[in-house]
């Protein structure tokens, strides 16, 4: 689905906003990995409980993710329990309907079998540190937070089953600080947030495990603008930094390189090495949902994932070990996820 590019950058600015516009609400809005939070950045507050109480009523919340013909549909069934507005833990399913790239002398890779699974479990918990304003009215949240990801086949179990032939799945993981500031004043209402994981996952998972655990910053800025009747709209934008690559990524990238050097004696030290580039994830969307005690939220936005990662060796189907005039025995072709606009939605709930 393309987009004119007023209206992604339209849309895209929405899209954090709704990330952030739960925290500014009192964060009833869960992300697309079940957190209280935006689309996919995870804010200093969780899911409210009542007053006097301890357990809060569970918020639930479905997402919808366009990520294109290459990597395909993404859907995330989520619910979360809140505990004395101090904690909250909860489950996401993520499912994936496939994508339906072919594999062509352009796209040799077959890049949609690198998604060629069903999707994977999340879990996540949170704690609040210090509670926004609790020291003075310029004190932020602050909260700490993990995410584990089991059953995980996208990209590095895909890539491993090429290589090896057999099949894997990953467990990967976050841990993270969220310092998120709601200012419900004039001139300007706003609210920010920013934060700092650990993390060996790609791309949130869906691209792979990355190769080590790493610090990677997020953050993003909210206007909420007030729509009447108790309703509120938060336009936003916001971004996440991603690992530069996944396990076996890189090596399935070099492999016709290596290859070459196996059956035709080609030299690798003559070729460069590829490498995979992922770069950092930008999300712009509107989050409508209520102002005070908030108990629904809708989103709708638009995210900047991935489009040209880098290039991959193929065999020259033209290669002649006799005539040099058809050229080397591996060239390279560049690897497009096709991803770079997508467009998701979401729906959250809290009884």
């Amino acid at each position: 689905m393309k987009l004119p590019r007023t209206t992604r950058r339209l849309l895209v600015c929405a899209s954090l906003a709704a990330a952030l516009a739960g925290g500014a609400l009192n964060a009833q809005q869960l992300t697309l990995e079940g957190q209280t939070g935006g689309f996919i950045t995870p804010t200093a507050y969780v899911v409210e409980s009542g007053k006097g109480q301890f357990f809060s009523h569970p918020a639930v919340g479905f997402h919808f993710v366009d990520a294109s013909s290459v990597i395909g549909y993404i859907e995330t069934f989520n619910i979360t329990e809140g505990f004395a507005n101090r904690a909250e833990a909860g489950y996401t399913r993520s499912v994936h309907q496939y994508g339906d790239q072919p594999t062509t002398a352009a796209t040799p890779l077959g890049l949609s079998n690198l998604w060629n699974y069903n999707g994977m479990n999340v879990f996540h918990g949170k704690v609040v540190a210090f509670k926004d304003g609790q020291f003075g009215p310029w004190m932020p949240g602050i909260a700490i937070g993990g995410v584990v990801r089991t059953n995980d086949h996208f990209v590095s179990g895909a890539a491993n089953k090429t290589l090896t032939g057999t099949d894997k799945s990953y467990t990967s993981g976050d841990v993270y600080v969220a310092v998120t500031k709601t200012w419900a004043k004039p001139p300007v209402p706003f609210l920010l947030n920013l934060g700092l994981k650990v993390t060996n996952a790609t791309i949130f998972g869906i691209g792979g495990q990355s190769t080590r655990f790493g610090g990677r910053f997020f953050g993003g800025l909210g206007i909420p603008l007030p729509l009447g009747h108790g309703i509120v709209a938060v336009p936003a934008a916001g971004f996440t930094q991603q690992p530069k690559t996944a396990v076996n990524l890189n090596t399935l990238l070099n492999a016709a390189l290596y290859q070459c050097e196996a059956e035709l004696a080609c030299n690798p030290a003559s070729y460069p090495v590829m490498s995979a580039h992922i770069p950092t994830t930008l999300d712009y969307a509107v989050r409508v949902t209520q102002k005070d005690h908030p108990h629904f939220a809708f989103d709708i936005g638009v995210g900047q994932v991935a489009g040209n990662i880098g290039s991959i060796y193929v065999a020259n189907p033209f290669f002649n070990p006799t005539n040099p005039a058809f050229g080397p025995p591996v060239v390279t072709t560049p690897v497009n996820l096709q991803a770079r606009t997508v467009v998701g939605v979401g729906l959250s709930y809290r009884y």
